[in-house]
Formats: C-alpha cells, sequence, structure tokens
C-alpha cells in the first residue's frame, strides 16, 4: 500500500469579511461626498455631510428651551420655598403651599425634559456627519451632492467591505466528497 494524493479542484469565491451599508439616519440635503469611490476608508472617516442647518437651528431652540424652563423652574422653586415659610405662621393656606411645591415639581421635570430635548437635537445634529462604521474598501456612491436623503430611506448610500481578512467560499457536494 501507499499514499495517495486526492485533488480536488472546487470553484471558489471571495468574500468580504465584513460589509457595512452606510445609511443615513436623518433626512436632507447631501451637501458633500467626502471620498473617492473604490478608495479604502478607515472607522470614523467622514463620508457624506448632509445639510446641518435645520438641525443647528432644532438645537438652538431646545437650548432656548431648557434655559426658560429653567428659568421657569427657579421662580417656581423660591415661590414654594417662600410659601412653605408663611404656611407656617398662617400667612397662606397649606393648599396653596402644596399647589406652589406641585407646581415646582413640574417645573423640574420640565427642565428635566428639555434637557432630553437638547441631547436628541445634539444627537440628530452629530448625524447630519455620515461616518464610515467600518474599515476597509468603500464602493460606488449612489448618491451626488445636492441628493435629498432621508432616515427611513431603503436604499444604501455606499457600501464598505473589509477585505482583510478575505474569506473564501467553496462548494463540494457531498458525493464527492
Amino acid at each position: 500500500s501507499q499514499a495517495v494524493t486526492l485533488t480536488s479542484e472546487l470553484k471558489g469565491r471571495t468574500v468580504a469579511s465584513e460589509s457595512a451599508e452606510i445609511r443615513p439616519q436623518v433626512g436632507g440635503i447631501i451637501q458633500q461626498r467626502l471620498f473617492t469611490e473604490g478608495s479604502e476608508v478607515k472607522a470614523g472617516d467622514l463620508l457624506y455631510q448632509i445639510d446641518p442647518a435645520s438641525y443647528e437651528a432644532a438645537l438652538r431652540q431646545a437650548q432656548a428651551t431648557l434655559k426658560s424652563a429653567e428659568a421657569s423652574a427657579e421662580s417656581a422653586r423660591l415661590t414654594s420655598e417662600r410659601y412653605a415659610g408663611l404656611v407656617k405662621i398662617e400667612g397662606v393656606s397649606q393648599q396653596e403651599a402644596d399647589d406652589a411645591r406641585a407646581a415646582w415639581l413640574e417645573a423640574v421635570a420640565s427642565v428635566e425634559s428639555a434637557r432630553a430635548a437638547v441631547t436628541t437635537a445634539r444627537i440628530n445634529l452629530g448625524y447630519a456627519r455620515v461616518t464610515a462604521p467600518v474599515s476597509g474598501r468603500i464602493g460606488l456612491s449612489s448618491v451626488t451632492a445636492g441628493a435629498l436623503v432621508s432616515a427611513s430611506q431603503s436604499t444604501a448610500l455606499a457600501t464598505i467591505n473589509r477585505l482583510d481578512p478575505l474569506y473564501v467560499d467553496m462548494s463540494q457536494s457531498s458525493a464527492a466528497m
């Protein structure tokens, strides 16, 4: 008996180890495409700039609402404290003091809501900068500057394929094995 070498020729296909479809998370007009199709990009590289004007305005509005809510909360706090002192000497009724405290607590809740709105506006403004989630080779862009994109669109702006490492898919029938 002797060793026999078995050789099989199989058809294979190379496959990226990681693939990421780039989609916008906010809607707007694409101002710039900042990459060359077919080039290598690194995770975090800016790929597209969506017009940020409306998101900057929303952030400023949310910040103004927060300042207004903070001012209202401060006024309500002072009134509540004043009424708490007056209720001890029967200068106001207990009901008025309770209402003032409730108004202060509502104002504090409004401040928290306004802070959340500022955070949301800041996040949306950040999403106007579309960055690469992974490093790899970026393919063709499906949009150009001036195109309108939306957060819920089904078409990817581009696809990034990570080619290091590269996988090879091969198939062999069970009968051949």
